[in-house]
């Protein structure tokens, strides 16, 4: 008689696909968590197979795609620690077919509400941040697969960060005065994370991102309606909160429209460290028990988030205590900052060893066009995305944004003229 080799995951794969066809709607949306209602069938609709994983390297999938095997089985290339990984550095608008650019004459309504709202724009002043030798990256890396390793010694002149994020008014602020227009706004959508929209505006979608489905592509999101919809940012009363759907290119143009620039990642570390050596957070080792020192998820991920911190998505800036003893609020949690720096995993000494080190030139064989960014989100969670530490970070392309991505500037350290003045 001819033996049946069944193997562990194929069986587990088919249990799973039983036990989901004999759930009922109602079964399925009361174990899926309110904020997330769609987010089973939306899953199962687009695992892929491992011929169409290895066919395409396409990191959008559309929802009516069908299979007979899990994304357990899939070729994992690329995705390493997929259960430490929230999704968002996989967002690239080259893998979605809507990805179309407007034209500048019709991309240019995103701003309209700010320019007829009167809005108050604090400033978001920049700090001090002394020089001298300091160490980046980590010895003991919670992803090794992200680069955090390994911990490098590095010489970094005076400069100054701004002590906050950028807010949605500061941002509206530089739109109205320079009429510039994102790259979310050209292309007219922008990556939001499902939690966020409606059922009548998930109904609507039939892509998501292979392997986070609950990251969906969703036309008319930017910068003023970061989750898509009518009601911009000053309606939801945003206004203070910090801005997102914002690109790289964005984010270098706002900081030199302010005579300012994104921070390297390594001035990015030496300010969230704040004096600290080796140290996982700004503050220290430990993640506080008695109080919350970051906007960061509770629950579980991505069904639920309990915000047990006040907070489900992005929270005003400065809702928490400074972090470090520089006085910088949410340089951790919040919303990702984007850096300066082209991505890589391969730190190569030569990158390291010179004064004031900015990441790696293009070119390299081993290097690619993606930006670092820092800092983590309000989607982090110990046991998904443990990406609210120092050392961690990771990356999307220039173009990318999405519902929890931002930025905040920096500026070389003034001269002693400047200092006087």
């Amino acid at each position: 008689m001819r033996r049946l080799t069944v193997t562990i995951p194929f069986l587990m794969c088919l249990l799973h696909q039983i036990w989901a066809e004999a759930m009922t709607e109602e079964a399925v949306n009361a174990a899926r968590g309110r904020y997330t209602q769609d987010l089973f069938e939306r899953r199962k609709k687009a695992a892929i197979t491992d011929a169409a994983s290895t066919e395409s390297d396409a990191r959008v999938v559309n929802l009516e795609t069908q299979s007979n095997t899990c994304d357990s089985q899939r070729d994992k290339s690329g995705e390493e620690n997929a259960a430490e990984d929230c999704g968002c550095n996989r967002l690239q608008r080259d893998a979605v077919g809507m990805s179309a650019v407007a034209s500048d004459d019709t991309a240019g309504g995103a701003s309209q509400r700010s320019q007829r709202v009167q809005f108050i724009v604090v400033e978001n002043k920049l700090v001090s941040i002394p020089g001298g030798d300091f160490f980046m990256g980590t010895d003991a890396p919670e992803i090794p697969a992200d680069g955090e390793a390994p911990r490098r010694a590095i010489h970094v002149s005076p400069f100054r960060i701004e002590k906050m994020d950028v807010t949605n008014a500061q941002f509206a602020e530089f739109v109205n005065a320079t009429g510039f227009v994102t790259e979310s706004e050209r292309f007219g959508w922008s990556f939001v994370f499902e939690g966020l929209l409606t059922a009548e505006q998930e109904r609507s979608i039939d892509q998501a991102v292979h392997g986070a489905e609950w990251w969906l592509p969703f036309e008319g999101a930017d910068w003023a309606h970061p989750y898509g919809g009518k009601d911009d940012v000053f309606v939801l009363g945003l206004q203070d909160h910090p801005v997102v759907q914002v690109s790289w290119n964005d984010a270098v143009a706002y900081c030199a429209w302010r005579g300012r620039r994104l921070p390297t990642e390594a001035e990015w570390e030496v300010a969230a460290r704040g004096g600290k050596h080796d140290r996982m957070f700004p503050w220290g080792n430990k993640w506080p028990t008695t109080k919350y020192r970051a906007n960061i998820w509770h629950g579980t991920f991505p069904t639920e988030n309990t915000a047990d911190d006040g907070h489900r998505w992005t929270a005003p800036v400065g809702s928490f205590a400074p972090q470090n003893k520089f006085g910088l609020h949410d340089i951790v949690g919040n919303v990702w900052e984007w850096v300066a720096d082209n991505w890589t995993t391969f730190h190569r000494p030569e990158m390291w060893s010179q004064p004031n080190p900015k990441g790696p030139a293009l070119g390299h064989p081993r290097e690619n066009p993606d930006k670092v960014k820092k800092g983590g989100s309000y989607m982090c969670h110990k046991s998904y995305c443990f990406r609210y530490r120092v050392a961690a970070r990771s990356q999307n392309t220039a173009d990318s944004a999405s519902s929890n991505l931002g930025f905040r500037c920096a500026a070389d350290a003034l001269s002693n003229d400047q200092a006087a003045e």
